[in-house]
């Protein structure tokens, strides 16, 4: 594992909104029906979409880009059944571009933003990082890239966004399957967790001055009811016995490295964060 960053590292939580689905799609088969129980009631369950920023002295990494200001409404990038499916909340202050404004840090100031997938929540701001090297998982990169050339205008990969991530000509930095542990800078170390929740998961290890370690899980896990033990797979789910693997893979890196895993998508854990609205960690 990397070192701790030396200089003073700034972290910052930036809280994007919140979106909206039914709980199985979070917590796969978490209310089965039964002979006593027949019709068991669905729930939409709302968490949080945030963002981390790392303002590094080797230069600004930000960690995802929530869903883009466009989705929703008539005219909305999203689809008319994705937006029935997983409405968003998400007020003008919540909007990426104003949340790294408030740090005063513009979208070109950034050295590297790496998606953690590019599933609707986590890549819809990604166009406005044409100066940044975008990484990605190569599997995750090439299925989004299918879903655009086959004009699939519903789902979790949303048609606008990879439009306008090809039309500002982004700069991808590929992340192939046999490829982990990469440091990207002082103290941070690229996870590849492989396929399980989508094609391809990216995490990050950060070994912070004071704050000590933080793995950013992103929907690898996306609770801590989901983390267990034991384990509790998400509804949507390309590959199951990754799935396993990957959260199994984090506990034992959280534990070599005594990290404290940030969930994607955990309501209460987020509630303790440090907003940076709030201030940072260090």
């Amino acid at each position: 594992m990397t070192g701790i960053i030396k200089a003073n590292p700034k972290l910052y939580v930036m809280d994007n909104g919140t979106l909206s689905m039914d709980k199985n799609y979070l917590i796969s088969m978490h209310n089965p029906a039964s002979r006593e129980n027949p019709n068991p009631p669905s729930e939409m369950a709302t968490f949080p979409v945030y963002t981390v920023l790392i303002d590094h002295p080797e230069g600004k990494i930000l960690f995802d880009t929530a869903c883009n200001p466009e989705s929703m409404g008539p005219n909305g990038r999203w689809g008319k059944a994705t937006q029935s499916l997983f409405p968003i909340d998400m007020p003008e202050e919540c909007y990426l571009h104003h949340r790294l404004e408030e740090l005063n840090v513009r979208p070109e100031d950034i050295k590297y933003v790496v998606a953690s997938h590019l599933h609707l929540d986590h890549a819809g701001c990604l166009e406005l990082f044409t100066n940044a090297t975008i990484i990605v998982h190569e599997d995750e990169l090439n299925g989004a890239l299918q879903t655009y050339a086959r004009n699939q205008k519903e789902g979790a990969y949303i048609w606008g966004d990879i439009d306008a991530w090809i039309k500002n000509n982004l700069q991808w930095k590929t992340v192939k399957r046999t490829e982990d542990g990469l440091k990207l800078a002082e103290g941070i170390q690229l996870l590849n967790f492989g396929s399980g929740h989508a094609w391809g998961m990216l995490g990050l290890q950060i070994n912070m001055p004071e704050t000590g370690g933080i793995i950013l899980a992103s929907d690898a896990i996306y609770t801590a009811e989901s983390y267990g033990p034991p384990v509790k797979p998400p509804g949507i789910l390309y590959d199951s016995v990754g799935y396993n693997a990957t959260v199994e893979k984090i506990r034992r890196i959280a534990n070599e490295t005594n990290s404290e895993v940030w969930f994607g998508h955990d309501a209460d854990q987020f509630k303790n964060f440090r907003k940076s609205t709030e201030g940072y960690y260090e």
